[in-house]
């Protein structure tokens, strides 16, 4: 739902901005002249780092990595019932920075708020409610593992959608991803309900354990259906709209903000107890920490998303975000105990190996598709927009 920036930075070379440049604290004797190096200026530095590939690669791994393992330990916990509460202070959060990068010309692209626009743009924000309540809930009633292997099926939803509605076509090397993702998700529900029977992994009975999981299947299901209507719909909506760059992103959490309020004083316990048995005293500081982050998060994803296909390629950004599974599967195994087991791990190799040939799938069709022999120049914003319309 991240859009990006609309400018591509053309590389300079450090030698031509800064070869020439004579720094005022040299001596005037050859010796000196001779023994001094000049001082790397702080620009040449971060105009490397800038159009550095490995560094937005990493950036972007070490984001959305960030943002899975920082949302499980928020609703991990035992007690943890203001679900609402949660995704309306990450909203509130972004909706902040978003404001503040303008007024610190961050964001040059980013229009005023426009009332009309928000109307036409409010059915699409309940669609986003509904995919980060019901994403939420699943998370917090499964292991990282298994929710990441989850979402793949989200993929298959969306295309068949794209079938139905945009006049789309799978190819038998899609269909071939297709299958690789729905048996690493039975592969992963059959080892987690194995895992729960057996006590590995669980520090409750194996009824109750079952029972957990059961929720957290069923809350997955429906985020499935949930995050495809959304993408579905936000592709139907967009092109009218003309959003650029993080047009997108402010509405989304602008107008989520009032709806998640309402909901949470609704449906949520604001009584004093249940407010400290959500946020114990000995992890109060992490989870306010933790909530805030979460909102920035978002910022920094998408952020990352345009860096690594403004100084990379639109091509290496989808393999990267398939292969970017694979650490957060195992980010799941490493911070929150989830159960290790033969199961599981064939089940986070099935889908790493998934997602890995449906972007190679996405690419070869994309390959096939251009009749021209060259295809004109594109900004960031452009090639990313056009990547998200053809997902």
């Amino acid at each position: 739902m991240s859009n990006k920036k609309n400018e591509d930075i053309e590389m300079r070379s450090a030698d031509q901005d800064f070869g020439g440049e004579k720094d005022p604290f040299l001596g005037r004797t050859a010796s000196h002249r001779a023994r001094d190096v000049p001082p790397v200026a702080v620009g040449a530095v971060l105009e490397k780092l800038d159009h550095s590939p490995g560094l937005s690669i990493l950036a972007y791994c070490m984001a959305s990595i960030s943002m899975t393992v920082v949302n499980k330990y928020v609703v991990s916990g035992s007690e943890w019932n203001l679900m609402f509460f949660y995704l309306a202070v990450q909203s509130l959060v972004c909706t902040a920075a978003i404001m503040l990068c303008k007024q610190l010309g961050l964001f040059k692209n980013l229009a005023p708020f426009d009332s009309v626009k928000a109307k036409k743009w409010f059915p699409i924000s309940l669609l986003l409610v509904g995919m980060i309540y019901t994403g939420a809930k699943a998370l917090q009633f499964l292991s990282v593992p298994v929710y990441t292997i989850f979402k793949n099926l989200t993929i298959i939803v969306i295309a068949y959608g794209e079938v139905l509605w945009f006049g789309g076509s799978v190819s038998p090397m899609t269909l071939l991803s297709f299958g690789l993702m729905v048996l690493s998700s039975i592969i992963a529900a059959w080892a987690d309900i194995q895992a729960a029977i057996d006590g590995v992994g669980h520090n409750v009975e194996a009824s109750a354990a079952l029972s957990t999981l059961n929720a957290g299947y069923a809350w997955m299901g429906m985020n499935v259906f949930c995050t495809a209507s959304y993408v579905l719909g936000m592709r139907k909506v967009i092109k009218k709209m003309n959003f650029k760059d993080y047009d997108t992103m402010f509405y989304n959490n602008l107008l989520t903000i009032p709806v998640l309020v309402v909901f949470s004083l609704i449906a949520e316990d604001w009584s004093s107890a249940n407010i400290a048995k959500n946020f114990p005293v000995e992890s109060r500081r992490g989870l306010m920490i933790g909530m805030v982050y979460s909102g920035l998060a978002a910022i920094f994803i998408s952020y990352c998303s345009a860096w690594c296909i403004r100084v990379t390629s639109s091509t290496t950004y989808s393999m990267v975000g398939a292969l970017n599974k694979l650490p957060i599967a195992i980010s799941g195994l490493i911070f929150f105990n989830a159960p290790v087991t033969f199961g599981s791990v064939s089940a986070i190799f099935l889908g790493f190996v998934s997602g890995l040939v449906f972007a190679l799938a996405k690419v070869r069709q994309k390959v096939t598709s251009v009749l021209p022999t060259t295809q004109p120049t594109m900004s960031a914003s452009s090639q990313s927009n056009r990547d998200a319309a053809n997902s």
